[in-house]
């Protein structure tokens, strides 16, 4: 393993010898480190490395070489079902053991118990075995030491075990740096192109400044264009309702194709159908909104918009007013999706389900219905055909 690790670092040109290999092993042997990839990384270059102009070389070197370690844990578990592990687990405890997990008389116990002292505490606590708060040995609170309990508010305890945990939830952004699965997602999305030069003249225009040159009389004589890049202007709307929940991984890389691939795009979020208002922080998703109608006045009717989602929720949802199951909303989203439809000159709906659930009724058939059936599936084929339809 260090061999390769070595010959990778040589390969970046990083001025290392043998004599250092040696001397990294050396410290290995005597357990400086002992399976850590961040102390591992401390140690390799401070052994490898003599002058810090070359720690961006090393830095790529080692980045590539253990590139994916840190995520095996990831891979074991999703690999591997955790009540195989639980049951493995379990054939290796003693009778004593299994007593000893069970010491608090189980979850209804511990619930009992603290309903009892929830009403009789009355201010914030700090340390001790008894009330619920910090620290301390009590089976309540956050950050203490008792495995036998549960947490209230916190990512993590230092006994990494606890009957129950109550933490609050909250959406996320999907991430746009996400690397690509898919890469037949760029792909399609390059459907969506139309090249322009526009702005400062800031590219050299190779061919040009030849012919000029030679114009006149060999001497140089530049001439820079504007960057060509591509001058499609999309929007793009995220359903983030419980039922896209399997399907983050797609839309963050569907995301991040996108961001690569449009210059000019915005990103908005709804939750299941689009209303009056929609946001671009999930986590201020209640404070922050944008109107819809602030859109219709904001952006050209030659914008593409791309609405991603499942179209799955009750029918209602779309065709009445108060039928968001978040707030009330004065008129239907049917109202407000042909408001949409009515400016934008396209406007396309990308749907993760595959098309055998789609159906011609229900929420489904009424959103395909009121985008005039493009509504395409999230696969290659699918996005080809909706980039090729907002293309033309």
């Amino acid at each position: 393993m260090l061999i390769d690790f070595f010959q990778k670092v040589r390969k970046a040109k990083v001025p290392v010898t043998l004599k250092e290999l040696l001397d990294l092993m050396e410290a290995l042997e005597k357990r400086l480190i002992f399976a850590n990839v961040d102390e591992f990384y401390y140690l390799s270059r401070l052994c490898l490395v003599k002058d810090e102009k070359h720690f961006d070389k090393f830095d790529r070197a080692y980045g590539a070489y253990f590139e994916g370690i840190e995520v095996l844990d990831d891979l074991f578990s999703e690999a591997i079902p955790e009540e195989w592990l639980r049951a493995e687990f379990e054939k290796s405890l003693s009778d004593e053991e299994k007593a000893q997990i069970e010491a608090m008389g189980g979850l209804e116990e511990l619930m009992k118990a603290f309903k009892d002292r929830l009403e009789n505490q009355k201010k914030k606590h700090q340390g001790g075995n008894r009330q619920i708060g910090t620290g301390g040995t009590s089976p309540f609170g956050a950050n203490g030491y008792n495995p036998e309990g549960f947490r209230i508010g916190q990512k993590g305890g230092r006994q990494g075990r606890a009957v129950k945990v109550w933490e609050k939830r909250g959406y996320k952004d999907l991430d746009g740096d996400v690397t690509l699965g898919i890469r037949n997602i760029k792909v399609a999305l390059r459907r969506l192109r139309k090249f322009a030069r526009q702005g400062a003249a800031e590219e050299l225009d190779l061919d040009d400044t030849i012919r000029s040159t030679a114009r006149n009389a060999g001497f140089l004589d530049l001439k820079l264009v504007p960057e060509r890049h591509n001058s499609i202007k999309v929007l793009l709307f995220f359903d983030i309702g419980g039922s896209m929940d399997p399907h983050i991984k797609v839309c963050e890389e569907l995301f991040s194709a996108a961001r690569i691939e449009f210059k000019h795009m915005e990103n908005f979020y709804f939750h299941n159908f689009i209303y009056e208002s929609v946001w671009k922080n999930n986590v201020r998703r209640i404070n922050e909104t944008t109107s819809v109608y602030d859109i219709l006045h904001k952006y050209s009717a030659d914008y593409k918009v791309i609405f991603v989602g499942d179209a799955s929720m009750a029918p209602y949802e779309i065709t009445q007013p108060g039928g968001s199951i978040e707030h009330w909303n004065e008129e239907a989203g049917a109202v407000w999706m042909q408001r949409l439809t009515d400016h934008f000159d396209k406007v396309i709906w990308i749907n993760p389900l595959p098309v055998d659930y789609w159906g011609e009724g229900g929420s489904l058939g009424i959103a395909k219905q009121l985008l005039s059936d493009n509504m395409f599936p999230m696969t290659v084929e699918g996005l080809a055909d909706g980039m090729r339809y907002l293309s033309r």
